[in-house]
């Protein structure tokens, strides 16, 4: 078992075994269930990424960067089965 110290503020540092373990990185967020009886669950929290962070992930692969609306034309002409 690992035993956290907390400060006066109430914050507690979790050590680099404990992130490992629940798969945690920096600046990732954690989840935190409280259960009946004192108790709590600690996970990893599931990431909240939007369509401009997946966009800016693309960006940075090539040198032309889409507008959202030439996306959106791109998609629209796929499905309507132009090319």
């Amino acid at each position: 078992m690992t035993t956290l110290t907390v400060t006066t503020r109430g914050q507690v540092t979790f050590r680099k075994d404990v992130l490992q373990h629940l798969g945690i990185e920096a600046g990732e967020k954690i989840a935190l269930d409280l259960l009946p009886g004192g108790r709590a669950v600690l996970t990893a929290a599931p990431p909240a990424g939007s369509i401009r962070d997946f966009i800016g992930l693309l960006a940075k692969r090539k040198k032309k960067v889409a507008t959202l609306d030439e996306i959106d034309a791109a998609a629209a002409s796929g499905w309507a089965g132009e090319k």
